[in-house]
């Protein structure tokens, strides 16, 4: 990890409280003492900060617990962890998915979706290359992404969600159990 890395999650990490409040701000910033010029590009080269160390938290707390799971369930235990871990930080989540939505922002929401699942298949351990390599990632970048708001706008608790990604975890599975059957019967 380099030094500005570094620098610039632990700015992170102490801004996250005064987020619910005080947004994604170099006002929230300066309250804290911290370095403005971190983030040049301002809210969102946080939102961009953020999502990344969000993304290297997960994969770190979930390597230990993923042995001898399938590779499906290892994809839902690091959408869990990810969750679980953005729990106390919800509306900074919130936030920065506002962020995310402006259209001059498109760009960086798109790298940082790619980056979030891209992270979650790796620490699955998925080794597709080709085609399945996209289609893994494209397919999952709408289940979280849909998970991610039934999150954000859920007052139930934790396991609501975890019950909503079952639902779309499983739609996938037989869309892929389906393709296979159409892929031996027209050799496909």
């Amino acid at each position: 990890m380099s030094d500005l890395t570094a620098s610039r999650d632990a700015v992170i990490r102490a801004v996250l409280p005064l987020v619910p409040v005080q947004g994604w701000t170099v006002a929230a910033l300066r309250q804290l003492g911290e370095d403005a010029t971190l983030f040049p590009g301002g809210p969102i080269d946080m939102v961009d900060a953020y999502i990344d160390l969000a993304d290297r938290d997960m994969a770190a707390a979930a390597a230990p617990m993923l042995e001898g799971q399938k590779l499906s369930a290892r994809v839902r235990s690091l959408i869990a962890i990810r969750l679980e871990q953005a729990l106390p930080h919800r509306e900074a989540v919130r936030r920065a998915a506002a962020i995310l939505c402006w259209p001059s922002n498109s760009g960086v929401a798109a790298r940082c979706t790619y980056r979030t699942v891209d992270t979650i298949w790796h620490a699955a351990g998925d080794t597709s290359t080709g085609v399945s390599w996209y289609t893994k990632r494209a397919t999952l970048a709408g289940v979280y992404a849909g998970t991610l708001l039934f999150w954000l706008n859920s007052a139930r608790d934790q396991a609501d969600t975890l019950d909503f990604l079952d639902r779309r975890l499983a739609g996938l599975a037989r869309i892929g159990k389906l393709r296979g059957r159409l892929a031996a019967r027209f050799a496909i």
